[in-house]
C-alpha cells in the first residue's frame, strides 16, 4: 500500500503540480485506517448481533460505469428489497463510529470527496448509497478508483497492477466487503445485501465461487453511451479537483487512452468468461439498459422473479410510477466524443463482441 500511496503521489505532483495536499491526504488517511481498524474490534462487543450475521444470497450489480447501476441500485434499496452502502458508511465502516459520526455528517459532507461530482452526470453525496468498490479503495488504497483517478497519470502504466489476471487481490477484497456487509445488514436491519461492484466485471466467477448463493444483476448498455459518459464523468471530476483541461494534449490523451482500454477490457473480461463457460448463467440475469427505459415494469416483473423477491403492493406501485417517469426520462448529460479523440468506428469495433452478444435485436432482454 505504501509503495501505491508513494506512486499516485509521483502521479499528482508531476502532472497538477500538486504536492502539499497530498502529504496531508496520506496522513489523513493512515489516522482513517488505525481509527477504522480500533473501531471494528469493539463492534462485536456493542453490537452483538454482528457475531450471528451473515451474508446470505447477495445481490451484486455488475457492469461498467455509466449503464444503469446505480439506478437499479438506489432503486432496490430504496423500495427496501435490501440493504446498500452509503458512502459514508464506507468510508467509516465500523459500527461503532457510526453510532458517533452519525450526527456529523453534514459537517463532513463539506470536506468529501463527493462534492467534486458533477451533479447532472452522477448525483452523490455522503448519504447516497454508493458503488462498494469505493470501500476497498479506502481500505487497501488500491482498486478501480485508485487506477482511475490517480495511478492513471503516472508515466508508467500501472495497468497490470489492477488486472486479475496478472495480480489477484479477490480473496482479500470479498472478505472485507463480507466484513462490511455483515456491518450494513445490522445496521439497517435488513436481510439482504444490494450491492454494486464494477470491479467484478473481471473477476465474476471469483466472486461466484465466494459467495455460491450470490445473484448477479449484468447490466448491458451501448458502449457508445457508456465510454463517453464515463470518460465526461471522471474528467469532470478531475477538472474539478486539478483543472484537467488545463493539462498539455498529450498527458490528457495518455490518460485518456489508458482509462478507454481499461474500460474496455471489463467488457472483455465478463464477456470472455461468460461465452467460456466459466460462469453459472442460471444465477446471472442480463439487464439491458434501453429495456429497463422503455419497460421497466416488465423488467422489474422478471427480476424479482429471478431474486425470489416478492414486492408488496406498495413495492409495485412505486414500480409503476417509476416505470411512467422512464419512459420519459431524458438525461441531462452531454458528451462528445471527438473532445477524447474518439469516434464511433472505433468504439463500434472495438467493442464489437458487446454489440453481438448482449444487444442484438433479437436477443432476449
Amino acid at each position: 500500500m505504501i509503495r501505491r500511496m508513494l506512486l499516485a503521489y509521483q502521479a499528482v505532483a508531476r502532472t497538477f503540480g500538486v504536492r502539499v495536499a497530498p502529504v496531508f491526504g496520506a496522513w489523513l488517511y493512515g489516522n482513517l485506517r488505525l481509527g477504522v481498524a480500533l473501531a471494528m474490534a469493539l463492534d462485536p462487543l456493542f453490537f452483538p448481533r454482528l457475531r450471528t450475521t451473515t451474508v446470505r444470497a447477495p445481490v451484486a450489480i455488475v457492469g461498467n460505469p455509466r449503464t444503469g447501476t446505480t439506478f437499479l441500485q438506489r432503486f432496490l434499496v430504496d423500495t427496501g428489497a435490501g440493504a446498500g452502502q452509503q458512502l459514508w458508511r464506507m468510508v467509516y465502516p465500523s459500527l461503532v463510529l457510526q453510532t458517533l459520526l452519525r450526527p456529523f455528517v453534514p459537517f463532513l459532507e463539506r470536506v468529501s470527496p463527493a462534492r467534486y461530482h458533477t451533479t447532472v452526470a452522477h448525483d452523490t453525496n455522503l448519504l447516497s448509497v454508493e458503488v462498494d468498490d469505493v470501500s476497498v479503495f479506502f481500505r487497501y488504497f488500491d482498486g478501480f478508483f485508485l487506477y482511475g483517478f490517480l495511478l492513471g497519470w503516472h508515466e508508467t502504466d500501472f495497468k497490470d497492477d489492477f488486472d486479475p489476471r496478472v495480480r489477484d487481490t479477490s480473496e482479500r477484497d470479498f472478505a472485507w466487503l463480507e466484513a462490511v456487509w455483515k456491518r450494513s445488514l445490522v445496521w439497517t436491519g435488513r436481510d439482504r445485501v444490494i450491492a454494486k461492484l464494477f470491479s467484478v466485471g473481471t473477476r465474476t466467477p471469483a466472486f461466484m465461487a465466494r459467495f455460491p448463493d450470490a445473484k448477479v444483476l449484468y447490466m448491458a448498455r451501448d458502449p457508445l453511451a457508456v465510454i463517453p459518459s464515463t470518460l465526461s464523468l471522471v474528467t469532470g471530476v478531475l477538472d474539478k479537483m486539478f483543472g484537467y483541461w488545463s493539462l498539455p494534449e498529450a498527458v490528457r490523451k495518455r490518460h485518456t487512452e489508458r482509462l478507454y482500454a481499461g474500460l474496455v477490457q471489463i467488457l472483455q473480461r465478463f464477456h470472455e468468461d461468460w461465452t467460456e463457460g466459466r460462469i453459472d448463467k442460471s444465477r446471472v440475469r442480463v439487464v439491458r439498459f434501453d429495456r429497463m427505459m422503455s419497460d421497466f415494469e416488465g423488467e422489474m416483473t422478471d427480476i424479482a422473479k429471478f431474486l425470489d423477491w416478492q414486492p408488496t403492493d406498495a413495492q409495485w406501485a412505486e414500480i409503476r410510477r417509476v416505470a411512467a417517469e422512464q419512459r420519459t426520462y431524458k438525461s441531462a448529460h452531454t458528451y462528445d466524443l471527438a473532445r477524447f479523440g474518439l469516434d464511433e468506428a472505433r468504439i463500434r469495433r472495438d467493442c464489437a463482441f458487446v454489440y453481438d452478444t448482449f444487444l442484438t435485436p433479437t436477443s432476449p432482454p
